[in-house]
């Protein structure tokens, strides 16, 4: 039979199937089980084990508790002992958690950072499975400050992000007085 049809013809039959086998898989719940168990073992993904605050989390990376900073990005206060809990800290923290939930996280270094901070943690942009950076989004939603004080690749982007949210009155913007910082950044003071 496959000497009587054209290769056009071939390959169009051969998609057809393709897609037929495609689709039965994703009815049947194949597919999304794949995704996952490849997801799960996908190397450079890591399971978040504790969310310290809106900008820290700590990962099981192979065995080892990991924490990490993400880079560029600042949340108000929840556990610093020097300090009362700051103006939308518990807010940032919740939206950090829900916006992770369960996913496993990419973590990435930036060229003109360090690779840890002064209390040792690991500084890193933070991505969710389907690309989406963690990092910008906080600012993005109101949620936290562009931490413009040390140098890294994505300032000018966040720094735009964190614009736009306080024109918008995101979040913080809307419902804190923030104020300038030692960075020429802000900082939420007031308690909520």
């Amino acid at each position: 039979m496959a000497r009587f049809l054209t290769r056009r013809r071939q390959r169009k039959l051969i998609v057809l199937v393709i897609g037929l086998v495609v689709a039965y898989a994703q009815q049947a719940g194949w597919l999304h089980r794949f995704q996952t168990a490849t997801e799960a073992n996908q190397p450079g993904l890591y399971q978040v084990v504790d969310f310290s605050d809106g900008d820290t989390v700590t990962v099981d990376m192979n065995g080892t508790d990991e924490t990490i900073r993400f880079i560029g990005v600042d949340t108000p206060e929840v556990h610093d002992p020097r300090k009362t809990v700051q103006c939308f800290g518990k807010a940032a923290s919740n939206f950090t958690r829900s916006l992770i939930g369960s996913n496993r996280i990419r973590l990435e270094a930036d060229p003109l950072n360090t690779n840890r901070d002064r209390y040792n943690r690991l500084l890193r942009y933070v991505y969710l499975p389907d690309g989406q950076l963690v990092n910008a989004e906080i600012i993005k939603q109101g949620y936290g400050f562009a931490y413009l004080g040390f140098p890294f690749s994505k300032s000018d982007e966040f720094a735009a992000l964190e614009r736009e949210a306080r024109e918008q009155s995101r979040g913080l913007w809307r419902d804190c007085t923030p104020t300038v910082n030692e960075f020429g950044g802000y900082t939420s003071d007031n308690a909520n």
